[in-house]
């Protein structure tokens, strides 16, 4: 005879426990290499990989966002954009936590003013506009808010987050702890087959401003800097440089000069971006041996452009 089971209270729930999670286990060596794992194609090459984890800091107002919009339509498009290109066309989501919608709307119609590939962009390219929402964007880095955008991130091979100041609103910014959800977020978006680019402040060092820890799982993390020539009317200027790069090698990862003029990108690499990028770090007070290590060349020549430099201007 069966065992009558107990019948909860009146008004409780019956709770089914979760199954736990299946053990750890370490696979052999001979095993892993035999995985049919897919080669990881170009984004936006050379800079940005399928499943990568990326980073573009700046100082406020430099032109950040009009690159990163040059970027997203490039992939989306499939086109080139300044030294970068890419090769097929492919799914961007922006999420804008910063700009008024009228203004980002503006920006993404001169950016597509005389584009070859207008059609492409207005099929490929989404955007999630914390201004443009009754309630804003949620906090992305709590499990609620990672949740609440889970099913917009579905269908997209990048996500650019602009910028992590607005839309990561909890914890302390100098703190390595807070940015552990926010790590977990974007290690998760990877395993689901999408690449990351995050846009974020750099402090009055130069650098990124916050936990240099957020650098540990990122392949590329690309640094704006103003030339220190650089005058306000000439609008959106800056050096671009390489402060982790997994993938670049040779001339691809040297620094060089971006200029926006008449709504067009230039850009113009060689020794003079070089030589602008270190004169930026030595004015932003990092020494001569900090300067060598960050764009990866010898004290020597950091020491022979600032020496330069303080002679012209005796």
């Amino acid at each position: 005879m069966t065992k009558p089971q107990p019948v909860p209270p009146e008004g409780w729930a019956v709770q089914n426990p979760e199954p736990p999670p299946p053990p750890l286990r370490a696979m052999k060596l001979g095993n892993f290499l035999k995985l049919a794992l897919p080669p990881r194609q170009m984004l936006l090459g050379p800079i940005i990989a399928e499943r990568s984890l990326n980073m573009i800091f700046a100082p406020r107002g430099i032109g950040k966002t009009h690159l990163v919009i040059g970027m997203a339509i490039a992939i989306a498009t499939g086109t080139r954009f300044m030294r970068w290109h890419a090769p097929t066309p492919r799914r961007v989501l922006l999420i804008d936590g910063e700009m008024p919608a009228v203004a980002l709307q503006e920006r993404f119609r001169t950016a597509l003013s005389g584009h070859e590939s207008v059609q492409d962009a207005h099929e490929n390219m989404s955007i999630l506009a914390a201004d443009s929402l009754p309630d804003g964007l949620p906090d992305l880095a709590t499990p609620e808010g990672q949740e609440a955008l889970a099913p917009v991130l579905e269908v997209q091979d990048l996500l650019i987050v602009d910028n992590l100041s607005t839309l990561c609103r909890s914890g302390k910014e100098n703190e390595a702890e807070s940015w552990g959800d926010m790590q977990a977020w974007a290690l998760a978006q990877r395993r689901a087959g999408r690449a990351v680019l995050f846009v974020h402040h750099s402090g009055k060092t130069g650098e990124q401003r916050g936990t240099s820890r957020r650098e540990d799982v990122l392949e590329t993390v690309i640094k704006l800097a103003r030339p220190t020539d650089y005058k306000e009317s000439e609008g959106a200027r800056f050096i671009v440089s390489y402060t982790k790069a997994r993938s670049l090698m040779g001339s691809d990862a040297e620094p060089f000069e971006a200029w926006r003029k008449d709504g067009a990108w230039q850009s113009a690499s060689g020794t003079s971006a070089r030589d602008a990028q270190i004169l930026a770090m030595a004015e932003d007070g990092m020494t001569q041996r900090e300067i060598a290590r960050a764009i990866k060349c010898g004290p020597a020549t950091v020491n022979r452009v600032v020496k330069a430099n303080k002679d012209k201007s005796a």
